[in-house]
């Protein structure tokens, strides 16, 4: 509810009783330095997250930030993942260049809250050199976390065939399909070695949490 000039308004529940905001728990120390040290427009990432946990404890949590260069332009992007009792929030922030709504550059956030219940995947995929020195627990090279709740499936399709080298008749097509909501990669060598041992500890906390009955 928006006020308005010599207005005062109060947020209430179904049942018609306030609100009670006070009683919110405030964001983790730790999740507003990550946010803030990213830079990217943290208090504008940090008021959307504040309103989708809506004052749950977090469990967990992973910031990434991406700079990537268009021919001669310079985009931001920051991703938040933050694991509650109860839900997956995900939330984004971007640059946008001017177009139809405003006539400047301008940054959006948006988030998205998915009930543990619902995420149907949490795949974790390591890439390391030298494997055949690695060690339990070392820092891999890369790592890549993919998150599906059924909100995004990803379909690849090719050219079907068969065990006759030559047929060629039309086989149609064969594919595989994928649930693909969210992939969150972080490279030791870009990011840091702990931004991959955050990304692992992040990735064990919601595979705990989605594992519980």
């Amino acid at each position: 509810m928006r006020e308005g000039p010599g207005t005062d308004a109060t947020v209430s529940q179904p049942d018609g009783q306030p609100i009670d905001e006070s009683m919110d728990e405030a964001l983790p120390e730790e999740l507003v330095a990550e946010v803030e040290r990213a830079g990217f427009y943290p208090s504008l990432v940090l008021d959307s997250l504040d309103v989708a946990i809506a004052g749950e404890a977090v469990v967990s949590y992973l910031v990434q930030q991406e700079t990537t260069f268009d021919r001669v332009e310079v985009r931001r992007h920051v991703t938040v993942l933050s694991l509650t009792p109860t839900r997956l929030v995900v939330a984004h922030a971007d640059d946008h260049d001017p177009d139809a709504l405003s006539p400047e550059p301008y940054a959006s956030a948006s988030t998205e809250a998915v009930p543990l219940g619902k995420v149907t995947s949490v795949v974790l995929s390591h890439a390391v050199t030298a494997p055949e020195h690695h060690r339990s627990g070392a820092v891999p090279r890369e790592l890549s976390l993919t998150i599906g709740w059924g909100s995004l499936t990803r379909v690849d399709l090719e050219p079907a065939s068969c065990a006759d080298p030559d047929c060629e008749a039309d086989h149609g097509y064969t594919g595989t399909l994928a649930a693909d909501d969210i992939t969150v990669r972080l490279s030791a060598e870009a990011e840091g070695a702990a931004a991959v041992k955050a990304a692992k500890a992040f990735a064990r906390a919601l595979s705990a949490a989605t594992a519980r009955p």
